[in-house]
């Protein structure tokens, strides 16, 4: 699978990127991105139909990035019960598909919060999946330049220091049965593989948090599959639904290897 998505993104990089090019028409440049989003989408999902939607899955994002290299993006799905994962699709990036988030049993899929690094203007697609596999996308369109060649610090050394250090932030105290809310924070460079060391000037190799598993005792919140568009120190808010004392458990690892574990206790309301 990494040399299959490297491949994609080499092909994708040497095509016509509607998104920047002066003096295009606004319908033909709509017409092409629309072209852009039918190949990726026929990459990622084959021959599965994939039906816009505005009800299923609806996209709050900048018009206009204060920082590319940190786009706040929130996924909101009215209709949490019939889904089953999202896709976060931005389309002109160099790898285009920035995450995949699969829900598990101890989930609330009602929103998720995720920062991403957005390379220049472009589309975002979400992609709802049902639990019945059926496929509803609903699409923003962002302007932003060089998310994906922002350095991630000062130095290559500077930016790893701490490199799997994890924290948990809950917005309130949590009720048995009850959704609640938390934001999980990844120390990790995500180096994208197109930031130039600036000591000697080669281009850093990219290394990004590719898999996060949240699980709370035997029941898994959700897991994450990520890529190069997630920002520097992922942040990933989520809720789910604690059905008993047990801390929630946070596995992550990259594409080099590394591999963190933490546990968090989970802050109980007092009756």
């Amino acid at each position: 699978m990494p040399m299959m998505r490297r491949t994609f993104a080499t092909a994708l990089l040497t095509m016509f990127c509607v998104g920047s090019a002066p003096g295009v028409h606004a319908s033909e440049a709509d017409a092409g991105r629309e072209e852009r989003w039918q190949q990726i989408a026929d990459y990622i999902f084959e021959d599965r139909e994939v039906v816009p939607t505005d009800s299923l899955i609806k996209i709050d994002a900048p018009k206009r990035a204060q920082d590319a290299a940190l786009v706040p993006i929130t996924l909101t799905m009215p209709e949490k019960d019939k889904i089953k994962s999202v896709y976060l699709v931005i389309d002109e990036n160099p790898i285009p598909l920035a995450a995949h988030v699969t829900f598990g049993p101890g989930a609330d899929a009602g929103a998720l919060h995720l920062r991403v690094r957005v390379d220049t203007y472009t589309n975002i697609h979400a992609v709802a999946e049902t639990t019945e596999g059926k496929l509803f996308s609903n699409a923003v369109f962002v302007k932003a330049s060089g998310g994906c060649s922002a350095p991630s610090g000062p130095s290559d050394a500077e930016a790893m220091k701490g490199m799997g250090e994890m924290r948990m932030k809950f917005a309130e105290k949590v009720q048995q049965g009850k959704s609640a809310e938390a934001t999980l924070m990844i120390r990790h460079p995500n180096f994208s593989g197109m930031q130039m060391n600036q000591l000697t000037r080669l281009y850093t190799p990219p290394r990004y948090v590719e898999r996060v598993t949240v699980s709370q005792g035997d029941r898994t919140v959700m897991e994450v599959t990520g890529d190069i568009s997630l920002s520097t120190n992922p942040a990933i808010g989520f809720s789910f639904v604690p059905a008993d004392q047990a801390p929630i458990r946070v596995v992550a690892s990259d594409n080099k290897g590394g591999q963190w574990e933490e546990s968090f206790d989970v802050p109980l309301a007092t009756n």
